[in-house]
């Protein structure tokens, strides 16, 4: 016990607490107004209440549809945000959507806006702001992690990232 106590000395940081490597998102929803503030992994592992508390909140606002959105998705945001600012919150404009709403959306839209088998319609894609961080460098920290499609939409302010095949546009 005595030299569990002293590796643990060892190991604390100046602060006096061994490290969690746990991973907290927080998000504000722009078309809900709702917000949500969640550890949804630690020690390695994913936490399923976790997950089901962001599986609700980005569900499709529109339909109310919810899906399991890909746990990739979130270490890939963890990670974008912890290369530009470990603290801020992302302002998510859309996360799921459903068939029927991406479908809405691709009518409203130019040809090359909405994907019709778009990442969103799986639950492997969002579309975010970075509270304080300019989306150019929200953009290209993305852009370096090359681990899924990253679109910047500069005239509307937002970034979409996404698990799927390593992209641009």
């Amino acid at each position: 016990m005595a030299s569990t106590l002293a590796l643990a000395a060892i190991l604390a940081p100046a602060g006096g607490t061994i490290a969690s490597d746990a991973r907290k998102l927080s998000f504000y929803h722009t078309h809900t107004g709702k917000s949500l503030e969640v550890v949804y992994a630690e020690n390695g592992e994913y936490l399923p209440g976790a997950l089901q508390q962001i599986n609700n909140f980005l569900s499709d606002f529109r339909t109310g549809d919810i899906v399991r959105i890909d746990p990739g998705l979130l270490d890939l945001i963890w990670d974008v945000r912890e290369g530009l600012d470990g603290d801020a919150t992302y302002e998510v404009i859309s996360a799921y959507r459903s068939p029927q709403t991406n479908e809405m959306l691709r009518g409203r839209s130019s040809a090359s806006g909405v994907a019709k088998n778009s990442q969103h319609t799986h639950g492997k894609a969002i579309d975010v702001r970075l509270e304080g961080v300019d989306t150019r460098s929200l953009r290209d920290q993305a852009l370096a992690l090359r681990r899924g499609g990253v679109g910047y939409y500069q005239s509307s302010d937002f970034v979409h990232m996404d698990t799927g095949r390593v992209r641009s546009w």
